[in-house]
Protein backbone atom coordinates (compact mmCIF):
# COMPACT_ATOMS: atom_id res chain seq x y z
CA UNK A 1 0.00 0.00 0.00
CA UNK A 2 2.88 2.97 1.22
CA UNK A 3 4.19 2.09 -2.47
CA UNK A 4 0.48 2.41 -4.08
CA UNK A 5 0.38 5.51 -2.45
CA UNK A 6 3.55 6.83 -3.61
CA UNK A 7 3.28 5.63 -7.16
CA UNK A 8 -0.49 7.52 -7.19
CA UNK A 9 1.40 10.51 -5.51
CA UNK A 10 3.97 11.12 -7.98
CA UNK A 11 1.29 10.75 -11.09
CA UNK A 12 -1.47 13.30 -9.46
CA UNK A 13 2.14 15.64 -9.04
CA UNK A 14 3.19 14.89 -12.96
CA UNK A 15 -0.54 15.95 -13.99
CA UNK A 16 -0.83 19.14 -12.05
CA UNK A 17 2.60 20.11 -12.80
CA UNK A 18 1.49 19.92 -16.49
CA UNK A 19 0.67 23.57 -18.51
CA UNK A 20 -3.12 23.26 -19.22
CA UNK A 21 -4.14 22.06 -22.53
CA UNK A 22 -4.75 25.06 -24.82
CA UNK A 23 -7.34 23.92 -27.76
CA UNK A 24 -6.59 25.90 -31.05
CA UNK A 25 -8.73 28.43 -32.44
CA UNK A 26 -9.79 25.40 -35.30
CA UNK A 27 -11.17 23.70 -32.54
CA UNK A 28 -13.72 26.08 -31.00
CA UNK A 29 -14.59 27.35 -34.14
CA UNK A 30 -18.31 27.06 -34.51
CA UNK A 31 -19.07 27.66 -38.62
CA UNK A 32 -21.80 29.30 -39.53
CA UNK A 33 -23.54 30.87 -42.60
CA UNK A 34 -26.46 33.70 -42.57
CA UNK A 35 -28.65 35.37 -44.83
CA UNK A 36 -31.45 38.55 -43.74
CA UNK A 37 -35.01 38.29 -45.29
CA UNK A 38 -36.53 41.24 -47.61
CA UNK A 39 -38.56 42.35 -43.96
CA UNK A 40 -34.52 42.63 -41.80
CA UNK A 41 -34.72 39.24 -39.72
CA UNK A 42 -31.89 38.00 -40.00
CA UNK A 43 -31.36 34.30 -40.26
CA UNK A 44 -28.00 32.36 -38.24
CA UNK A 45 -27.21 29.04 -39.65
CA UNK A 46 -24.93 26.37 -38.18
CA UNK A 47 -24.56 22.57 -38.86
CA UNK A 48 -23.84 19.99 -36.57
CA UNK A 49 -25.10 16.85 -37.71
CA UNK A 50 -23.51 14.76 -34.91
CA UNK A 51 -27.27 14.51 -33.70
CA UNK A 52 -30.80 14.45 -35.68
CA UNK A 53 -31.22 17.16 -33.48
CA UNK A 54 -31.97 21.03 -34.15
CA UNK A 55 -32.41 24.24 -32.64
CA UNK A 56 -34.35 27.08 -32.95
CA UNK A 57 -33.48 30.23 -31.02
CA UNK A 58 -35.42 33.77 -31.78
CA UNK A 59 -33.82 36.66 -29.94
CA UNK A 60 -35.87 39.68 -29.92
CA UNK A 61 -33.60 42.66 -28.94
CA UNK A 62 -36.03 44.16 -26.33
CA UNK A 63 -35.66 43.90 -22.88
CA UNK A 64 -36.48 45.36 -19.58
CA UNK A 65 -34.49 48.75 -20.54
CA UNK A 66 -36.83 49.75 -23.39
CA UNK A 67 -39.17 50.28 -20.80
CA UNK A 68 -39.94 53.50 -19.59
CA UNK A 69 -40.86 54.97 -15.69
CA UNK A 70 -44.10 54.31 -14.84
CA UNK A 71 -44.74 51.45 -17.64
CA UNK A 72 -42.41 48.84 -16.58
CA UNK A 73 -42.73 44.47 -16.64
CA UNK A 74 -43.83 45.10 -20.19
CA UNK A 75 -40.82 42.89 -21.55
CA UNK A 76 -41.52 40.23 -18.87
CA UNK A 77 -44.93 40.22 -19.81
CA UNK A 78 -45.10 39.74 -23.01
CA UNK A 79 -42.86 36.55 -22.78
CA UNK A 80 -45.65 35.02 -21.22
CA UNK A 81 -48.37 36.65 -23.56
CA UNK A 82 -46.43 34.96 -26.86
CA UNK A 83 -47.99 31.64 -25.53
CA UNK A 84 -51.57 32.75 -25.13
CA UNK A 85 -52.01 31.55 -28.88
CA UNK A 86 -52.07 33.34 -32.29
CA UNK A 87 -54.06 33.92 -35.24
CA UNK A 88 -53.66 29.94 -36.76
CA UNK A 89 -52.18 28.43 -33.59
CA UNK A 90 -55.24 28.41 -30.86
CA UNK A 91 -54.16 29.00 -27.01
CA UNK A 92 -52.29 25.47 -25.39
CA UNK A 93 -51.76 24.42 -28.95
CA UNK A 94 -48.09 25.77 -29.31
CA UNK A 95 -46.85 23.53 -26.68
CA UNK A 96 -49.13 20.17 -27.41
CA UNK A 97 -48.07 20.31 -31.21
CA UNK A 98 -44.16 20.91 -29.69
CA UNK A 99 -44.57 18.42 -27.42
CA UNK A 100 -46.25 15.79 -29.68
CA UNK A 101 -43.46 15.95 -31.99
CA UNK A 102 -41.11 15.29 -29.16
CA UNK A 103 -39.61 18.71 -29.16
CA UNK A 104 -39.56 21.52 -25.87
CA UNK A 105 -39.41 25.23 -25.28
CA UNK A 106 -38.90 28.43 -23.10
CA UNK A 107 -38.45 31.64 -23.13
CA UNK A 108 -36.34 34.08 -20.95
CA UNK A 109 -36.34 37.88 -20.67
CA UNK A 110 -33.11 40.05 -19.49
CA UNK A 111 -32.13 43.78 -19.58
CA UNK A 112 -31.54 43.67 -23.06
CA UNK A 113 -33.15 41.33 -25.06
CA UNK A 114 -36.02 38.21 -24.82
CA UNK A 115 -35.11 34.91 -26.24
CA UNK A 116 -37.74 32.03 -27.18
CA UNK A 117 -36.34 28.94 -28.23
CA UNK A 118 -37.49 25.26 -29.44
CA UNK A 119 -35.35 21.93 -29.35
CA UNK A 120 -36.16 18.44 -31.00
CA UNK A 121 -36.07 15.92 -33.74
CA UNK A 122 -35.03 17.12 -37.35
CA UNK A 123 -37.92 16.33 -38.69
CA UNK A 124 -40.01 18.51 -36.57
CA UNK A 125 -38.24 21.98 -37.90
CA UNK A 126 -41.12 23.30 -39.71
CA UNK A 127 -43.08 22.70 -36.60
CA UNK A 128 -40.98 25.07 -34.76
CA UNK A 129 -40.73 27.47 -37.55
CA UNK A 130 -44.53 28.08 -38.04
CA UNK A 131 -44.84 28.32 -34.86
CA UNK A 132 -42.70 31.20 -34.14
CA UNK A 133 -43.65 33.07 -37.26
CA UNK A 134 -47.05 33.01 -36.29
CA UNK A 135 -46.89 34.45 -33.21
CA UNK A 136 -44.35 36.93 -34.75
CA UNK A 137 -47.04 38.31 -37.52
CA UNK A 138 -50.47 37.28 -36.14
CA UNK A 139 -50.43 37.11 -32.62
CA UNK A 140 -52.37 40.83 -32.34
CA UNK A 141 -55.60 39.71 -33.71
CA UNK A 142 -55.81 37.11 -30.61
CA UNK A 143 -54.37 39.39 -28.38
CA UNK A 144 -57.16 40.59 -26.21
CA UNK A 145 -57.82 42.15 -22.73
CA UNK A 146 -58.39 39.30 -20.95
CA UNK A 147 -55.43 37.45 -21.73
CA UNK A 148 -53.03 40.51 -20.97
CA UNK A 149 -55.00 40.17 -17.46
CA UNK A 150 -54.74 36.68 -17.06
CA UNK A 151 -51.01 37.01 -17.63
CA UNK A 152 -50.66 39.88 -15.94
CA UNK A 153 -52.28 38.53 -13.20
CA UNK A 154 -49.10 35.50 -13.79
CA UNK A 155 -46.50 37.91 -13.59
CA UNK A 156 -47.86 39.41 -10.46
CA UNK A 157 -47.90 36.30 -9.30
CA UNK A 158 -44.15 35.36 -10.07
CA UNK A 159 -42.79 38.59 -8.58
CA UNK A 160 -44.93 37.74 -5.05
CA UNK A 161 -43.01 34.83 -5.30
CA UNK A 162 -39.69 35.84 -6.37
CA UNK A 163 -39.60 39.29 -4.82
CA UNK A 164 -41.97 40.14 -1.75
CA UNK A 165 -42.43 36.36 -0.35
CA UNK A 166 -38.89 35.49 -0.84
CA UNK A 167 -36.08 35.70 1.40
CA UNK A 168 -34.11 38.62 0.18
CA UNK A 169 -35.95 38.64 -2.80
CA UNK A 170 -36.42 42.64 -2.77
CA UNK A 171 -32.69 43.26 -1.88
CA UNK A 172 -32.20 43.73 -6.11
CA UNK A 173 -34.51 45.98 -6.45
CA UNK A 174 -32.82 48.01 -3.49
CA UNK A 175 -29.65 47.54 -4.62
CA UNK A 176 -30.41 49.04 -8.49
CA UNK A 177 -32.69 51.78 -6.98
CA UNK A 178 -29.43 53.60 -5.57
CA UNK A 179 -27.14 52.42 -8.06
CA UNK A 180 -29.03 53.99 -10.73
CA UNK A 181 -31.08 57.21 -11.16
CA UNK A 182 -34.81 57.10 -11.63
CA UNK A 183 -33.97 57.87 -15.25
CA UNK A 184 -31.54 55.34 -16.05
CA UNK A 185 -33.00 51.98 -17.83
CA UNK A 186 -31.25 49.79 -15.67
CA UNK A 187 -33.00 51.14 -12.78
CA UNK A 188 -35.74 48.90 -12.53
CA UNK A 189 -35.58 45.21 -12.14
CA UNK A 190 -36.86 42.96 -15.06
CA UNK A 191 -40.09 42.01 -13.50
CA UNK A 192 -40.97 45.63 -13.11
CA UNK A 193 -43.25 46.97 -10.34
CA UNK A 194 -46.24 45.56 -9.25
CA UNK A 195 -48.30 49.12 -9.94
CA UNK A 196 -46.76 49.20 -13.12
CA UNK A 197 -47.89 46.22 -14.20
CA UNK A 198 -51.63 46.76 -12.97
CA UNK A 199 -51.80 49.72 -14.80
CA UNK A 200 -50.63 48.41 -18.27
CA UNK A 201 -53.45 48.98 -20.99
CA UNK A 202 -54.33 46.31 -23.95
CA UNK A 203 -53.48 49.22 -26.06
CA UNK A 204 -50.07 50.08 -24.21
CA UNK A 205 -49.23 46.04 -25.08
CA UNK A 206 -50.48 46.47 -28.67
CA UNK A 207 -48.34 49.11 -29.20
CA UNK A 208 -45.00 47.79 -27.46
CA UNK A 209 -45.71 44.34 -29.34
CA UNK A 210 -46.01 46.67 -32.74
CA UNK A 211 -42.79 48.69 -31.96
CA UNK A 212 -40.47 45.91 -30.84
CA UNK A 213 -41.91 42.42 -31.85
CA UNK A 214 -40.76 43.20 -35.93
CA UNK A 215 -38.68 40.93 -37.55
CA UNK A 216 -36.47 43.65 -38.56
CA UNK A 217 -35.80 43.50 -34.59
CA UNK A 218 -34.71 40.00 -34.29
CA UNK A 219 -32.38 37.65 -35.17
CA UNK A 220 -33.38 34.05 -35.76
CA UNK A 221 -30.88 31.28 -35.11
CA UNK A 222 -30.78 27.55 -36.10
CA UNK A 223 -28.40 24.87 -35.28
CA UNK A 224 -27.90 21.38 -35.19
CA UNK A 225 -28.69 18.58 -38.36
CA UNK A 226 -29.64 21.05 -41.09
CA UNK A 227 -28.08 22.88 -43.91
CA UNK A 228 -28.09 26.48 -44.97
CA UNK A 229 -29.18 25.49 -48.25
CA UNK A 230 -32.67 23.60 -46.96
CA UNK A 231 -33.05 26.41 -43.73
CA UNK A 232 -33.27 29.50 -46.18
CA UNK A 233 -36.37 28.54 -48.53
CA UNK A 234 -37.87 27.45 -44.93
CA UNK A 235 -36.91 31.25 -43.29
CA UNK A 236 -38.64 32.89 -46.51
CA UNK A 237 -41.29 30.42 -46.47
CA UNK A 238 -42.41 31.19 -42.78
CA UNK A 239 -41.35 34.26 -42.15
CA UNK A 240 -40.77 36.12 -45.26
CA UNK A 241 -44.58 38.23 -45.74
CA UNK A 242 -44.62 39.30 -42.01
CA UNK A 243 -44.20 43.10 -42.52
CA UNK A 244 -40.87 45.18 -41.86
CA UNK A 245 -41.75 47.35 -38.38
CA UNK A 246 -40.61 50.94 -37.66
CA UNK A 247 -37.00 50.72 -37.39
CA UNK A 248 -35.69 50.74 -33.43
CA UNK A 249 -33.32 53.96 -32.21
CA UNK A 250 -31.92 53.69 -28.73
CA UNK A 251 -30.08 56.79 -27.27
CA UNK A 252 -27.06 56.04 -24.73
CA UNK A 253 -27.55 57.07 -21.62
CA UNK A 254 -25.15 58.98 -19.84
CA UNK A 255 -22.52 57.05 -17.77
CA UNK A 256 -23.39 57.15 -14.08
CA UNK A 257 -21.20 56.96 -11.01
CA UNK A 258 -21.95 56.08 -7.27
CA UNK A 259 -20.06 58.86 -5.94
CA UNK A 260 -19.82 58.06 -2.21
CA UNK A 261 -20.75 55.39 -0.12
CA UNK A 262 -24.24 54.59 -0.08
CA UNK A 263 -26.03 52.67 3.34
CA UNK A 264 -29.42 50.99 3.15
CA UNK A 265 -31.07 48.76 5.69
CA UNK A 266 -34.21 46.32 4.55
CA UNK A 267 -35.92 44.80 7.21
CA UNK A 268 -37.06 41.29 5.79
CA UNK A 269 -38.74 37.95 6.81
CA UNK A 270 -35.33 36.11 7.30
CA UNK A 271 -33.70 34.05 9.52
CA UNK A 272 -30.78 35.29 9.04
CA UNK A 273 -28.86 38.89 8.02
CA UNK A 274 -27.26 39.11 4.76
CA UNK A 275 -24.77 42.11 3.49
CA UNK A 276 -24.59 43.35 0.00
CA UNK A 277 -21.79 45.11 -1.39
CA UNK A 278 -22.58 46.52 -5.30
CA UNK A 279 -20.04 48.64 -7.33
CA UNK A 280 -20.50 50.45 -11.01
CA UNK A 281 -17.91 48.37 -13.14
CA UNK A 282 -18.14 47.59 -16.86
CA UNK A 283 -20.63 46.96 -19.97
CA UNK A 284 -20.38 43.23 -21.19
CA UNK A 285 -16.82 42.68 -23.38
CA UNK A 286 -15.58 45.91 -22.24
CA UNK A 287 -11.82 45.32 -21.43
CA UNK A 288 -12.14 44.47 -18.24
CA UNK A 289 -15.49 42.21 -18.09
CA UNK A 290 -13.67 39.23 -18.07
CA UNK A 291 -11.04 40.68 -15.26
CA UNK A 292 -13.95 41.09 -13.08
CA UNK A 293 -14.89 37.79 -14.00
CA UNK A 294 -11.87 36.33 -12.43
CA UNK A 295 -11.93 38.61 -9.50
CA UNK A 296 -15.70 36.91 -8.97
CA UNK A 297 -14.06 33.56 -8.75
CA UNK A 298 -10.70 34.39 -6.71
CA UNK A 299 -12.97 36.24 -3.95
CA UNK A 300 -15.79 33.98 -3.66
CA UNK A 301 -15.99 30.89 -6.21
CA UNK A 302 -15.68 27.36 -4.37
CA UNK A 303 -14.30 26.76 -0.73
CA UNK A 304 -10.67 27.65 -1.78
CA UNK A 305 -11.56 31.09 -2.58
CA UNK A 306 -10.57 33.97 -0.24
CA UNK A 307 -13.95 35.18 1.25
CA UNK A 308 -15.11 31.66 1.84
CA UNK A 309 -11.94 30.53 3.04
CA UNK A 310 -12.00 33.42 5.97
CA UNK A 311 -15.57 33.76 6.26
CA UNK A 312 -17.39 30.43 6.27
CA UNK A 313 -14.35 28.13 7.29
CA UNK A 314 -11.74 29.90 8.69
CA UNK A 315 -13.75 32.42 11.18
CA UNK A 316 -17.12 30.49 10.55
CA UNK A 317 -18.95 33.77 10.86
CA UNK A 318 -20.63 33.79 7.87
CA UNK A 319 -23.21 30.83 5.54
CA UNK A 320 -22.21 31.43 2.84
CA UNK A 321 -20.70 34.23 0.07
CA UNK A 322 -21.46 34.81 -3.08
CA UNK A 323 -19.41 37.17 -5.73
CA UNK A 324 -20.44 37.71 -9.39
CA UNK A 325 -20.20 40.29 -12.21
CA UNK A 326 -22.59 41.34 -14.29
CA UNK A 327 -21.47 42.91 -17.44
CA UNK A 328 -25.12 43.85 -19.57
CA UNK A 329 -25.63 45.94 -22.92
CA UNK A 330 -25.76 49.42 -21.72
CA UNK A 331 -23.55 49.08 -18.45
CA UNK A 332 -22.28 46.16 -15.76
CA UNK A 333 -22.32 46.54 -11.73
CA UNK A 334 -19.60 43.70 -9.37
CA UNK A 335 -21.81 42.32 -6.80
CA UNK A 336 -20.73 40.29 -3.49
CA UNK A 337 -22.63 39.23 -0.77
CA UNK A 338 -22.37 36.99 2.44
CA UNK A 339 -25.04 35.97 4.94
CA UNK A 340 -24.16 35.97 8.56
CA UNK A 341 -23.96 32.71 10.82
CA UNK A 342 -26.57 33.47 13.79
CA UNK A 343 -25.24 34.86 16.57
CA UNK A 344 -22.96 37.12 14.14
CA UNK A 345 -23.53 41.02 12.69
CA UNK A 346 -22.89 42.04 9.09
CA UNK A 347 -20.51 44.51 10.53
CA UNK A 348 -17.98 41.53 11.25
CA UNK A 349 -18.69 40.38 8.30
CA UNK A 350 -18.20 43.78 6.11
CA UNK A 351 -14.81 44.02 8.15
CA UNK A 352 -13.49 40.52 6.81
CA UNK A 353 -14.96 41.60 2.75
CA UNK A 354 -12.86 44.87 3.18
CA UNK A 355 -9.83 43.47 4.24
CA UNK A 356 -9.64 40.84 1.67
CA UNK A 357 -10.41 43.44 -0.98
CA UNK A 358 -7.80 45.53 0.54
CA UNK A 359 -4.93 42.43 0.47
CA UNK A 360 -5.87 41.97 -3.59
CA UNK A 361 -5.29 45.70 -3.78
CA UNK A 362 -2.35 45.93 -2.19
CA UNK A 363 -0.97 42.37 -3.69
CA UNK A 364 -2.75 40.98 -5.93
CA UNK A 365 -4.03 37.11 -6.36
CA UNK A 366 -1.52 34.58 -7.37
CA UNK A 367 -0.90 33.33 -10.11
CA UNK A 368 -2.55 29.72 -9.37
CA UNK A 369 -6.07 31.41 -8.31
CA UNK A 370 -5.69 33.36 -11.40
CA UNK A 371 -5.20 29.38 -13.14
CA UNK A 372 -7.81 28.15 -10.98
CA UNK A 373 -10.49 30.63 -12.21
CA UNK A 374 -9.34 30.70 -16.30
CA UNK A 375 -9.80 26.64 -15.94
CA UNK A 376 -13.06 26.68 -14.64
CA UNK A 377 -14.41 29.03 -17.09
CA UNK A 378 -12.99 27.32 -19.91
CA UNK A 379 -14.24 23.91 -18.48
CA UNK A 380 -17.94 25.30 -18.66
CA UNK A 381 -17.12 27.12 -21.53
CA UNK A 382 -16.37 24.02 -23.47
CA UNK A 383 -19.29 22.47 -21.93
CA UNK A 384 -21.90 24.72 -22.91
CA UNK A 385 -20.61 24.11 -26.37
CA UNK A 386 -21.40 20.30 -26.17
CA UNK A 387 -25.57 21.03 -27.02
CA UNK A 388 -26.72 23.18 -29.70
CA UNK A 389 -30.10 23.84 -27.93
CA UNK A 390 -31.18 25.40 -24.52
CA UNK A 391 -29.77 28.40 -22.45
CA UNK A 392 -26.46 28.82 -23.33
CA UNK A 393 -25.97 26.30 -26.13
CA UNK A 394 -24.72 27.10 -29.59
CA UNK A 395 -27.47 28.39 -31.32
CA UNK A 396 -28.37 30.83 -27.87
CA UNK A 397 -24.54 31.75 -28.02
CA UNK A 398 -24.87 32.88 -31.29
CA UNK A 399 -27.26 34.99 -31.21
CA UNK A 400 -25.62 36.36 -27.79
CA UNK A 401 -22.56 37.35 -29.57
CA UNK A 402 -24.22 38.38 -32.59
CA UNK A 403 -26.29 41.11 -30.40
CA UNK A 404 -23.51 41.94 -28.36
CA UNK A 405 -20.54 42.25 -30.25
CA UNK A 406 -21.95 42.20 -34.43
CA UNK A 407 -20.26 38.54 -34.87
CA UNK A 408 -21.65 35.54 -34.12
CA UNK A 409 -19.21 33.44 -34.13
CA UNK A 410 -17.30 34.81 -31.51
CA UNK A 411 -16.15 31.57 -29.09
CA UNK A 412 -12.78 31.41 -29.17
CA UNK A 413 -12.14 35.21 -29.06
CA UNK A 414 -14.54 34.92 -25.75
CA UNK A 415 -12.42 32.45 -24.37
CA UNK A 416 -9.67 34.27 -25.25
CA UNK A 417 -10.42 37.00 -23.13
CA UNK A 418 -10.55 34.88 -19.56
CA UNK A 419 -6.76 33.34 -21.15
CA UNK A 420 -5.14 36.98 -21.28
CA UNK A 421 -6.02 37.56 -17.73
CA UNK A 422 -2.99 38.09 -15.38
CA UNK A 423 -2.70 38.60 -11.44
CA UNK A 424 -1.75 42.73 -12.02
CA UNK A 425 -4.72 42.72 -14.02
CA UNK A 426 -6.90 41.27 -11.34
CA UNK A 427 -5.14 43.64 -8.82
CA UNK A 428 -5.60 46.87 -11.08
CA UNK A 429 -9.69 46.01 -11.10
CA UNK A 430 -9.90 45.97 -7.54
CA UNK A 431 -8.17 49.25 -7.06
CA UNK A 432 -10.23 50.66 -10.25
CA UNK A 433 -13.26 49.75 -9.50
CA UNK A 434 -13.91 48.51 -6.26
CA UNK A 435 -13.18 51.19 -3.95
CA UNK A 436 -14.94 51.64 -0.75
CA UNK A 437 -15.98 54.82 -1.07
CA UNK A 438 -18.00 54.54 -4.82
CA UNK A 439 -20.46 51.30 -3.30
CA UNK A 440 -24.16 50.69 -2.56
CA UNK A 441 -24.13 48.45 1.00
CA UNK A 442 -27.39 47.19 1.62
CA UNK A 443 -27.75 45.23 4.68
CA UNK A 444 -30.83 42.82 4.82
CA UNK A 445 -31.62 41.82 8.39
CA UNK A 446 -34.73 40.27 10.14
CA UNK A 447 -38.36 42.48 11.15
CA UNK A 448 -37.42 44.43 14.10
CA UNK A 449 -33.23 43.60 14.23
CA UNK A 450 -31.59 46.49 12.58
CA UNK A 451 -28.97 46.60 14.61
CA UNK A 452 -27.86 43.56 13.09
CA UNK A 453 -27.12 46.04 10.14
CA UNK A 454 -23.45 47.25 8.75
CA UNK A 455 -23.20 50.87 10.94
CA UNK A 456 -22.55 53.15 7.79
Amino acid sequence: MPRLATAIAVVLGALCARPPVRLSAQSLRVPYQTFTLANGLKVIVHEDHSVPVVAVNMWYHVGSSDEKPGRTGFAHLFEHVMFMGSQHVPTGEFDRLLEAAGADNNASTSEDRTNYYEDGPANALPLMLYLDADRMGFLLPEMTADKVDLQRGVVQNERRQSYENRPYGLAEENILERLYPASHPYHWPVIGSMADLQAATLDDVRAFFQRYYTPNNATLAIAGDITARDARPLAERYFGDIARGPAVTRTPPPPVLVTRAVGAVLEDRVQLPRVYDAWHTVKAFSADDATLDVLANVLAAGRSSRLYRRLVYELQVATDVVAYQDGSRIDGKFVAYATARPGHDLGELQRVIDEELRKLADQGPTPREVQRAQNTFEAQFLSRMERVGGFGGKADQLNFYNYFVGTPDYFQKDLDRYARVTPAAVQRAVRMYLSPGHRVVLSVVPQGKPELAVQQ
